[in-house]
């Protein structure tokens, strides 16, 4: 049976399960596979880019964000920001009696970034991320992870439904079958960004 829709892939889970009885809770199997998946994968059909206006201290994730690429100002040139932790921010704001300027750090904290020194001013800034999985539902049937590899909605979708149904042998199998569907999936993304770039140039991009 091909899964190229949600229907079809909750159809796949039920007959997986043997069971025409679980609609309502094979929803909840896919929606907590997505919150796993969103974990577990990093495939550059995650990645997006938003535009936003930095103006002050804190500045707003995106609401579909998962993790942080990248972060520049574009107001003049390309300007990268550095991540930095709590602990190292706090003490830069301690040392310069937290001074404004041109921001050249940043730090995660809660939904918002924090950037250092405070914004003397507005900046234009640009930010590459990786999003969540657009989530499947009745309204939105298919997305590009159903597209590409079905058997990581599949495989994710079976595993939270073996506590439910109290299956801890299957649940073992299917997390096998989920991890190897993973893996691959990573691989082949690693695969095509980095194909044609030797290992050493490729370490250097992450430093």
């Amino acid at each position: 049976m091909a899964i190229t829709t949600y229907s079809e892939l909750q159809a796949s889970v039920a007959n997986f399960l043997l069971r025409d009885d679980l609609t309502a809770e094979i929803k909840d199997f896919i929606s907590l596979a997505e919150s796993q998946v969103n974990r577990d994968v990093r495939h550059y059909l995650m990645e997006n880019r938003a535009t936003t206006t930095i103006d002050g201290r804190f500045a707003t994730r995106p609401s579909d964000w998962v993790e942080t690429i990248r972060l520049h100002l574009t107001s003049s040139g390309t300007s990268e920001l550095h991540l930095i932790s709590q602990a190292d921010m706090a003490t830069r704001r301690q040392k310069a009696d937290d001074t404004t300027g041109t921001p050249k750090f940043y730090a995660h904290s809660e939904t918002q970034f924090e950037v250092y020194p405070t914004p003397s001013g507005s900046f234009d800034a640009e930010l590459l991320y990786m999003q969540k999985i657009p989530a499947l539902s009745d309204a939105n049937t298919s997305n590009w992870l159903l597209s590409a590899a079905p058997d990581v909605y599949l495989y994710g979708a079976l595993i939270h439904s073996a506590g439910f149904l109290g299956e801890d042998e299957r649940a073992t199998v299917w997390a096998s079958l989920y991890g190897a569907a993973v893996g691959k999936l990573n691989n082949e993304s690693d695969s095509a960004k980095y194909s044609g770039v030797s290992l050493r140039s490729k370490i250097r991009g992450l430093g």
